[in-house]
């Protein structure tokens, strides 16, 4: 994590106003994504850290996890009972668009699980690369020309670290595949 968060306090710099992310911006916690059985190990560590140090918070987070449970179970793209999803993106696309992450505190606008948060929303907002180009959030780099955003883009140099270390997670938990952070934050 400490390779990421360098390479993102270095492209947070170097994009500067551009960046349109700060507390309160709700607007990437809206809509579920997939996350790694990784992310999953670190939500599950950061949730028992905050019961440890702030239960009444982690108790609105498993509450708020459960109900997200009860609305995303119709339809889940995935096995219910353990919260993997399918390898079938095309399923996902459109999936619980409007479902709000279980770790976002709807009256702060901040996450309550922010220093276990998923890779997914650590690297959310400035320029990523990826197969498709360099993408970046749409509230972020409004006027900006495409030499201006490059110049902005996130370089990781972690992302063999991670497998790696996904590797090691799925071998031990015997859990392998993606899953969402309701079904992680929630069960139990």
């Amino acid at each position: 994590m400490q390779i990421v968060d360098a390479a993102l306090a270095d492209s947070v710099r170097r994009s500067g106003a551009w960046l349109a992310c700060r507390p309160g911006c709700t607007q990437c916690c809206v809509g579920v994504f997939a996350i790694s059985q990784l992310d999953a190990c670190r939500l599950q560590e950061g949730l028992a850290e905050l019961e440890r140090h702030d239960p009444e918070r982690a108790v609105r987070v498993r509450q708020r996890a459960r109900a997200g449970l009860r609305r995303l179970r119709a339809g889940f793209p995935g096995a219910v009972s353990t919260g993997i999803l399918d390898e079938s993106a095309a399923e996902f696309e459109d999936y619980a668009n409007d479902e709000p992450c279980p770790a976002l505190d709807p009256e702060t606008g901040r996450c309550d699980l922010y220093a276990a948060r998923p890779m997914t929303c650590r690297v959310f907002g400035p320029p990523v690369r990826s197969e498709g180009g360099l993408g970046v959030c749409e509230l972020c780099f409004q006027g900006a020309t495409a030499k201006q955003i490059a110049a902005c883009e996130l370089h990781l140099d972690g992302e063999k670290l991670e497998a790696e270390l996904l590797a090691r997670v799925e071998g031990a938990t015997g859990k392998r595949g993606n899953m969402v952070v309701a079904f992680v934050l929630g069960k139990s």
